[in-house]
């Protein structure tokens, strides 16, 4: 069976007119299919419907939907190109709208192509093909340091609860959440994770659940609702969850529900920890309000994962796909640098300039 560390989410296949690959995470756990994506549309589509997902993959996705999109380009000068990279861009842009990783991955496109001078329309191809793979590289070398720092936290013998997927599936390698568990057993940790469903869409049973049960980690599955009596039976130490965009004063959103569990967890005096790459921060954007939700199918509420109905077809619903959690809920937060602890303004603009990253970036 394929490890963990080597399940590849997403990666570029062949040169130029090569494609991108991808794990179809709708169909897991029953399935483990591979899919082709040849166009950009494909990429939109594969974003929309959480064929791939996680804020660091969907980042990884950006860069090569952006070739995807640009490769085909019938201009024949530098301005006529970068109106179709604009284009193209502003395409994909449309497709998930809180995952920052999103932008940060068009914007990272954008500027090596606005950067590079007065190349010709083949090599600014092949430039921002090299700049995509430069992105699904950097993010499997991040993943590892995430894991390093993170697993520092997670004591020998201790429980620890995680919510949604910030396993290799929401990455290019190896996680964001996740990789804390997969580093702390290459350290030799005993450990205990318990993994919630995720409701609506499952992501934790489905996903999450899968990936750490096929790396021989000990994980227990709990629906949503049972996470606080957990806590109160004093099964979990520690709580490690993803996050899609992370404000300047450390307000994260992630998966809905992760609020909810921030809470039960300050109530029983559980740390909790974000795990997250610098790229997951939106430094523009100052508190947690600012951060867009977005509002998903009510048919996935409606009929469930499974498809089935299970609610009256015409009942209203409120389907919002993240939450945020306040930094005053968050005991850290764990970057590819090391950890901001009691994450505020400050602290964050700190870690920004110690590790000589702009205040914007």
């Amino acid at each position: 069976m394929t490890t963990p560390q080597h399940l590849r989410t997403i990666y570029w296949e062949g040169g130029l007119d090569g494609c991108c690959k991808l794990v179809e995470q709708t169909l897991l756990p029953g399935e483990f299919v591979e899919i082709e994506c040849t166009t950009r549309q494909e990429i939109w589509h594969a974003i929309k419907r959480l064929a791939v997902r996680g804020a660091p993959a969907i980042g990884v996705a950006a860069g090569f939907g952006v070739v995807l999109g640009i490769r085909d380009s019938a201009a024949s000068d530098r301005a006529g190109f970068m109106a179709d990279l604009k284009e193209t861009c502003d395409d994909l842009a449309e497709s998930r709208p809180t995952a920052v990783n999103l932008f940060w991955g068009l914007d990272r496109m954008t500027r090596v192509a606005t950067e590079a001078g007065e190349l010709s329309v083949p090599a600014l191809k092949q430039l921002l093909l090299d700049e995509a793979i430069a992105i699904y590289e950097q993010d499997r070398t991040i993943c590892r340091q995430l894991g390093k720092f993170g697993q520092e936290l997670l004591n020998e013998g201790e429980g620890a609860l995680t919510h949604c997927n910030a396993g290799g599936l929401a990455t290019a390698d190896y996680g964001t959440a996740l990789a804390v568990f997969f580093s702390a057993q290459e350290a030799g940790k005993n450990f205990k994770v318990f993994a919630d469903e995720t409701r609506p869409l499952n992501q934790g049973s489905r996903l999450t659940s899968w990936e750490l049960h096929r790396a021989g980690i000990d994980v227990t599955l709990i629906c949503d609702n049972m996470a606080g009596q957990v806590m109160k039976e004093g099964r979990i130490q520690k709580i490690f969850v993803g996050s899609d965009r992370i404000a300047a004063n450390g307000d994260a959103a992630n998966k809905i529900g992760t609020y909810s569990v921030s809470v039960l967890a300050k109530h029983h005096g559980i740390p909790f920890y974000v795990v997250a790459p610098t790229s997951t921060f939106d430094m523009s954007t100052a508190h947690g309000d600012g951060i867009p939700i977005e509002q998903r199918d009510p048919d996935e509420i409606r009929k469930g994962y499974s498809g089935g109905l299970n609610a009256p077809e015409d009942v209203a619903v409120y389907n919002p796909a993240f939450d945020v959690t306040p930094h005053e809920h968050i005991a850290g937060i764990v970057t590819e640098f090391g950890v901001i602890e009691k994450p505020s303004t400050e602290s964050v603009a700190q870690h920004f300039r110690e590790n000589g990253l702009m205040a914007d970036s």
